[in-house]
Formats: C-alpha cells, sequence, structure tokens
C-alpha cells in the first residue's frame, strides 16, 4: 500500500449518486454491490499509486502524488464501474471531483482548503461524472490518455462560499459524458454571500449544525456566543452544505444594522423579495408567503432585535417547511 504525499497533493474524493435510496429499495444486493465498488475502487486507485485515507459510508476520499495518476485512476474506474453487471442493485453510478494544492497530512488524514474545495467540487457532481478544477486541468492537460479530452463547463460558485472556480470535465468516447446542470450555488435560490477566505477547522461544527437541521423537530437553532468567534461564517457554511433541503430557498438577512425589534419583518420581507400591501399586516403576508414553502432563513446578529423573538416564533407556527438558523451574541 502506498504511503501517504506530502507537499503538493492531488486529491479524487468518489461518492454513489443516490445510495440512500438504493439501500432502502434493495437492501441485501447494496451490501453486495457495495462491497464489490470498494474492490473497483480500492483497485483502481491503489493500481496508480494513490493512498485511500479515508472511507465514509460509500465516499472514497484519496491522495495521489501527481495529478496525472489520479485523472487515471478515475478513468479506470469509471471504466470498470460502467462493465459491471450489478444485479438487482441497479447500476451504481459515482461521482468524482479532483482538486490539488498543498494540505497538511496529519497521522495519515489531510486538513486544509483544498481537502474542503474538492468535497464542494463532488457535491457538484452527478453519478458517472469525474469534474477536475483549475489546478489539476493545468498539470494534466497536456498528457492525457488517448482518446480522453476535458471538456470546460464554465466558472461557477462552490457550496464552500470561497472564491467561484472554474470547473471542467472529464470526456471518453466510453463513457455517459451528458449531465445535468452542475449543482453549485448558482443551480439553487439563494442569497448566500461569498467569503473573502476559505473556511478552515469547523468541519466538525458544521456537520453538527446540518445534523441538528436536517431534525425534523429543529425548527430553530441559534448559534451564539461573543462577537469575532466565527458564528456567521459557520452559520453560511451549514446553510450552503443544506441548499438541497430547502427547495424554496436559501435566505440570508443581516440584522447588523437593525437596530429596533419592529424592523425585523420589513428586513426579512426585503431578503425574501415579498412587498409589503397597506391593508394586511406584514407578519400575516409573510406567513402566507412561507406557508407552503421550504425554505432556510438565517437571521445573522439577532442580538441587535432579541424582543422580535415572538414574531419569528410566529412564522415558524404558520409555515411548516421553514427553518431559522439564527446567530447571535445573546441566547
Amino acid at each position: 500500500m502506498a504511503s501517504p504525499p506530502t507537499g503538493t497533493v492531488t486529491f479524487l474524493f468518489t461518492d454513489i449518486e443516490g445510495s440512500t435510496k438504493l439501500w432502502e429499495r434493495h437492501p441485501e444486493a447494496m451490501q453486495a454491490a457495495l462491497a464489490r465498488h470498494d474492490e473497483i475502487l480500492r483497485g483502481a486507485i491503489e493500481q496508480r499509486g494513490g493512498y485511500v485515507f479515508k472511507t465514509v459510508g460509500d465516499a472514497f476520499c484519496c491522495a495521489f502524488p501527481t495529478a496525472t495518476d489520479a485523472l487515471e485512476a478515475a478513468l479506470d474506474a469509471q471504466r470498470l464501474l460502467l462493465k459491471e453487471q450489478w444485479g438487482e442493485s441497479a447500476p451504481l453510478r459515482v461521482r468524482m471531483a479532483l482538486h490539488m494544492g498543498a494540505a497538511e497530512e496529519r497521522d495519515g488524514d489531510y486538513f486544509g482548503p483544498p481537502v474542503n474545495r474538492v468535497a464542494r467540487l463532488l457535491s457538484a457532481a452527478h453519478g458517472g461524472q469525474v469534474l477536475l478544477s483549475l489546478p489539476t486541468h493545468e498539470m494534466v492537460r497536456d498528457q492525457l490518455p488517448a482518446g480522453m479530452s476535458l471538456v470546460e463547463l464554465g466558472e461557477y460558485r462552490l457550496k464552500d462560499l470561497f472564491r467561484p472556480e472554474r470547473v471542467f470535465q472529464l470526456v471518453s468516447h466510453d463513457l455517459p459524458s451528458e449531465f445535468p446542470p452542475l449543482r453549485t450555488l448558482d443551480a439553487y435560490r439563494n442569497n448566500l454571500p461569498l467569503q473573502p477566505t476559505p473556511l478552515v477547522g469547523r468541519e466538525r461544527e458544521v456537520a453538527e449544525v446540518c445534523d441538528l437541521l436536517h431534525h425534523d423537530e429543529t425548527r430553530l437553532l441559534t448559534l451564539t456566543g461573543p462577537g469575532g468567534i466565527g458564528k456567521t461564517r459557520l452559520a453560511l457554511q451549514g446553510a450552503a452544505d443544506l441548499l438541497d433541503d430547502f427547495p424554496d430557498g436559501t435566505f440570508f438577512a443581516q440584522l447588523a444594522t437593525v437596530s429596533e425589534a419592529e424592523l425585523l419583518l420589513p428586513a426579512v420581507a426585503e431578503t425574501l423579495g415579498v412587498r409589503e400591501t397597506g391593508e394586511i399586516p406584514l407578519g400575516e403576508i409573510l406567513k402566507d408567503y412561507l406557508h407552503d414553502r421550504r425554505l432556510l432563513l438565517v437571521l445573522d446578529n439577532f442580538e441587535q432585535v432579541l424582543r422580535a423573538a415572538p414574531a419569528v416564533t410566529e412564522l415558524l407556527a404558520g409555515a411548516p417547511g421553514l427553518k431559522v438558523l439564527a446567530t447571535s451574541r445573546a441566547p
């Protein structure tokens, strides 16, 4: 088995599209299919000198000393997965993403912005699709195997909320090449602002926020703590990772400049693009607008309008598909 590469590393991340549904429908067949999937992936990765540093469920996280080896491992794996007879479980469609950068290796695991970046690039892909970031494309474009090409898909805002990424797709005559639009920020209703720096070292907290908001009984979640500890950045990242859960949108309302509780509802209405009409109270208009929608509302700096908490309670009571993620210096 290869030892963990260090310095500038190329990461290959993979996972199976729609695996939860496949497990629900064909639990026994999926057990056998997953064992075969793991065998194919591990074989293709290790044959090209890759190092599997983590597996989470059906997801593989791997590191390679060179970008070309990582790309060829992805190509080998996709070809083998396509040829496999999957039986009852239905074909396993695996999405893959490649990105390179300098990451810190510690006890066989990797940390740092490139690891988060490749995970967000993977979340944009569809089953059977292989995506590459611009740095990876630059390293491999002059040494592509015969019959393979890289198609530029454009520049996209990924769910890590950091600067946009120019994304490329691996194309080979013997693999599918037509896919739906990428699942990036641009594909969802949201107003989440891009951030000047990547989020580092808060993976556990982001996962915890997402896990809590996945639960049906969590309607309101508040991140509390003193100013400057990163509540807003954490809330934004959690909201970005939950975009798939809220088909009617994920919206960020900045309350730092709102100083009176009465101004909360107008701020929310402005964020959602809801207009006031003279005759009907704004609270009723918002409840009516939100009633049938599945939507996440991020209320930032709620300590500014603490007395407006009952208004949030009323919105939640009138809209079963609404969830609120608040940040506040005061609980």
